[in-house]
């Protein structure tokens, strides 16, 4: 028995094809392969073929389909492979069987293979590996998994041929490459990898203008289409061109190390980089840095890889240093685990008690590893579960840092052998040692020779050896805990003049302030030295502080600082940079600052106990305010002429500094790097009595959380914003929140809901009287119902809701709402009216100014012409709209004109013009790894290749 899943599915016999007749029953069959040996639940299966909405005879269905296959595989004598197990099945896979597991073989035979310095053997097992390929993979097989499966075992046959490129050219087989790439580089133009291997072959054989001509053109096509420079290996390649440092073939030397270094950079998934920065000066540790080495595989190992790590603190001492050395070790290590590294702070112990959750925490890891939004199930356990399968088969290190309990962690332990969990937590973790195997590491204060060390890099040796009964004291009073340690050095360092028996006797006078804080924890030494160190500071450094611990984190801006404090910006940036090199702020990224969470607790404590109750009331004001304007500059800026009804924000209160983006792209990117801080400020003002900031606060994130596909974090804020509103009885606010509720809710497939939602909030604006709120959710409701196929009934709604903008004199409505109207005239037929409808709606977009209403209208004008049979016309309406939307920086509507454009070409039939269009279309997709990125790449699939998987001609 013979299974093929790259390139048509099928089951052979003596090479004879079995009989499998619907693409459902192959798209099972796929899916069973993809998981050989291993029983597949009829959920799973229910899930994998239907998506989130299952029929209600899926099971039915199910059990068809496995008589179908069965009755396939009878007449090969081999119906037993498919066997019931357990409330699922299990297809047999004999070893050798299966030819995805033939080529993931070779690819691994010959990534060993170039690590031990055999080239020769290492490029046969590739291409032996890649001419198991027969055309698209899990061609002919139906089901909602397929596209996206397909896409992963594509990107794994290229990146194969990347790894064959890096050894032929390594070993000098120049000429022969070529012929390899060309084909490969005419249907990938503006993949850059490609380009750059391509690049240096032609220079080893010689040819030096093309290569650079090849760069040229490619970073043309890369800023004309993608609007973005050439990636860092591209530019090397033009670099190493220009310099003649490509040997030619018998000029090659050392070949080993450089293979050896391909086969570990192996480039067919994304290969995420998290951990933070490795700690300066790490001092210490020896023996427990060796406890930890003994736990990584030795190449003896028979696979079965390590168990989870967990280091704990002795009786939950904050302070001793966990976060470092796991963050040290990490580093030391991370080269051992090629596929890369994720982390993560679990925040477990802040004191409003706002610990990531598992599903944020494996959300963010999805993320990392490229998995598009689309693709990432709302419920936690299918997020764990697709975060194993993600993670299955790689050698990857997990950074778990900060847990509060063995609960938060458990759904983020990946399956697979080869990865490494490292966990970091005030708490033992027991249930972890019992129930996952997970090996504890209790890790103690430094001892006091390593406690004089970490003096030593941060003061110098000459003074500590001066002031050896000082140092002693220091190193006593601070209970040999690096943290306080770190603060003492910092003060020390501060002030390089005074004696260290000066420092010490302050240190010791500082212990009489410890009284009111011992109760709250056992850390004592820590917070002796912070407040011997926050004594030390100014009164406006000291201000800072304090008001630092109302913020709700993860981190903070500067202007958000100056806000926090009613101060300018250039007032606190010295404060700033003060409170880092006492080491009571952390810059972790420029113009970012964090807390260690013990250092947090400490100034939320002494702001309550300091600031009086007016006082933290108008600092939260301030700093809510701050985000609220800048996220209302930042929204406007994403969506200048959007329909929704505008937020009315009061005026800012005295001392807010209000940034305020300037363009689309700083919008996107102040968003980027603040929209965690928001979700927390979101949290927040529902909880500290800012109910209207709440509502508001989660209306303006929401086109932000909308378009970067962030729908389970919109839906989570948009409740949030729900409930405060109630609470005040604020009838615009619930309606933004039914709102967005309805978006979040449409995009993760749950329509009843999406639909109950939406009559809520018309239900309201009636309530209202606001006929412009009631026509933009009609706009909606249009929009929920096209994405499930009722264009008719959709445009019902869109006629509504142009009657209302016309009573309301809305011309920027009334011109959406006609494209809108004149799209679904074209999806229902009725092109000439279509065409109609759009001219309208262009007039007005002219008079509104309104240039990207306007592309979207040129890019239906399009659709029209090209249904018309105009083809010419719907490729030059297309071309208009493209041209906007480049201007505009819209990324993703720029690749949806662009894969209309495609569509047009093809049919007046220039297949090649189509392709071109196809291909710049799915590289900004996967860029932002959308999901109609797995469509796209189908349809090029489908034009690339002809019968029984061989190449299909330029104008087939």
């Amino acid at each position: 028995m013979r299974w093929c899943l790259l390139g048509p599915v099928e089951a052979t016999v003596s090479g004879r094809p079995l009989e499998i007749r619907r693409p459902q029953y192959r798209g099972l069959l796929a899916l069973l392969l993809l998981n050989p040996n291993r029983v597949v639940s009829v959920a799973q299966i229910e899930r994998a073929l239907w998506g989130d909405e299952p029929p209600p005879s899926a099971r039915t269905q199910v059990q068809v389909c496995v008589s179908q296959l069965r009755a396939a595989l009878r007449t090969a004598d081999a119906g037993d492979l498919l066997a019931h197990r357990a409330g699922g099945y299990r297809l047999a896979v004999a070893d050798g069987s299966l030819d995805l597991a033939e080529f993931a073989g070779a690819v691994e035979r010959a990534r060993s293979a170039a690590r031990d310095g055999r080239p020769e053997e290492s490029a046969a097992q590739l291409r032996a590996g890649l001419a198991l390929w027969r055309g698209p993979a899990l061609a002919g097989a139906a089901g909602a998994f397929v596209p996206a499966a397909a896409a992963g075992l594509t990107e794994q046959r290229l990146a194969a041929y990347e790894q064959l490129a890096e050894v032929e050219l390594a070993s000098g087989r120049h000429e022969r490459l070529l012929g390899t790439l060309r084909p490969l580089l005419a249907e990938h133009p503006l993949r850059e990898r490609l380009v750059a291997r391509c690049m240096l072959a032609l220079a080893g054989c010689g040819q030096q203008e093309p290569a650079l001509r090849l760069y040229a053109e490619t970073r043309s096509r890369l800023a004309d289409e993608l609007g973005v420079e050439p990636c860092a290996e591209l530019s090397s390649a033009q670099l190493r061109v220009l310099r003649h440092e490509v040997p030619a073939a018998a000029a090659v030397d050392a070949v080993a190390p450089v293979a050896a270094a391909v086969a570990e950079d192996f480039p067919g998934r994304p290969v995420p980089a998290q951990l933070p920065a490795d700690i300066a000066g790490f001092t210490g540790r020896t023996a427990v840095l060796r406890q930890l080495d003994a736990l990584l595989p030795r190449p003896a190992d028979d696979g079965a890889g390590p168990a989870p790590v967990v280091i704990s603190a002795i009786g939950g001492t904050a302070g001793v240093g966990k976060t470092a050395l796991a963050v040290h070790w990490a580093h030391r290590v991370a080269h051992r685990f090629p596929d890369g590294q994720l982390y993560v702070n679990l925040r477990g112990f802040d004191l409003d008690g706002r610990a990531v959750t598992p599903g944020e925490a494996l959300r963010d890891f999805l993320d990392g590893l490229r998995v598009p939004p689309h693709q990432v199930p709302t419920e936690e356990s299918r997020q764990a579960a697709l975060y194993r399968s993600t993670l299955a088969g790689r050698r990857m290190l997990v950074l778990l840092d900060n847990a509060r309990d063995a609960d938060q962690v458990r759904a983020l332990l990946p399956g697979s052998s080869g990865c490494l969990v490292v966990v970091t937590s005030r708490d033992q973790l027991l249930p972890l040692v019992v129930s996952e195997g997970a090996r504890p590491l209790t890790l103690d204060r430094l001892s006091t020779v390593e406690a004089r060390q970490l003096l030593e890099r941060r003061v110098g040796a000459d003074r500590v050896a001066a002031e050896p009964v000082a140092v002693d004291e220091i190193v006593e009073r601070c209970a040999r805990l690096p943290l306080a340690l770190a603060v003492a050095g910092a003060r020390a360092a501060i002030n390089p003049r005074f004696p260290l028996t000066a420092l010490a006797a302050e240190l010791r006078g500082a212990e009489d302030a410890l009284a009111a804080f011992d109760a709250v924890d056992p850390a004592t030494g820590v917070r002796a030295v912070l407040s011997w160190s926050y004594r030390t500071l100014d009164a406006a450094e000291a201000r800072l502080f304090r008001l630092l611990g109302l913020h709700p984190g993860p981190d903070v801006s500067a202007p958000a600082a100056a806000s926090l404090a009613g101060l300018p910006p250039p007032r606190v940036r010295p404060l700033l940079a003060g409170l880092t090199r006492a080491h009571l702020l952390a810059e972790d990224q420029p113009g970012r600052y964090a807390f260690h969470d013990l250092l947090r607790a400490y100034a939320a404590e002494l702001c309550l106990w300091t600031e009086g109750e007016g006082d933290r009331e108008a600092a939260r004001h301030r700093l809510l305010d701050h985000y609220l304007h800048a996220a209302g500059a930042a929204d406007h800026l994403l969506d200048p002429h959007g329909l929704a009804p505008r937020v009315q924000l009061a005026p800012p209160r005295p001392g807010v500094t209000v940034e305020r983006p300037d363009g689309h792209a700083e919008a996107m990117a102040w968003l980027s790097a603040e929209h965690r801080v928001l979700l927390a400020a979101i949290v927040q003002a529902a909880t500290t009595g800012f109910d209207r900031h709440a509502w508001q606060l989660a209306a303006l994130v929401t086109t932000f959380l909308d378009r970067q596909g962030h729908w389970t974090e919109l839906a989570g804020a948009q409740r949030v914003a729900l409930a405060a509103a109630q609470r005040r009885a604020d009838l615009p606010g619930q309606a933004h929140a039914h709102r967005g509720l309805a978006v979040a809710y449409t995009w993760l497939g749950r329509h009843g809901e999406a639909h109950r939602h939406f009559r809520r909030v018309l239900d309201l604006y009636e309530e209202l009287g606001d006929r412009a709120g009631q026509a933009h959710t009609h706009v909606g409701v249009s929009w929920l119902l096209a994405r499930q196929g009722r264009h008719r009934t959709a445009l019902e709604h869109a006629e509504r809701a142009l009657l209302l903008y016309q009573a309301t004199a809305s011309t920027v409505g009334q011109a959406k709402t006609l494209n809108n109207i004149g799209w679904l005239h074209g999806r229902l037929g009725d092109h000439h009216r279509a065409v109609v409808c759009c001219h309208q709606a262009l007039t007005l977009h002219a008079r509104n100014e309104d240039r990207r209403g306007a592309a979207l209208t040129w890019d239906s004008l399009g659709y029209a012409h090209q249904r018309l049979g105009q083809h010419d016309r719907a490729v030059e309406c297309h071309l208009r709209a493209l041209a906007l939307h480049r201007d505009l920086g819209d990324r993703y509507d720029e690749a949806e004109v662009l894969a209309n454009l495609g569509d047009s070409h093809r049919a007046a039939g220039d297949l090649d013009a189509a392709r071109t269009a196809w291909g710049q279309a799915l590289a900004i997709y996967d860029e932002l790894r959308h999901p109609d990125a797995d469509q796209l790449r189908a349809r090029l699939a489908a034009t690339a290749w002809g019968p029984a998987g061989l190449p299909a001609g330029p104008h087939n």
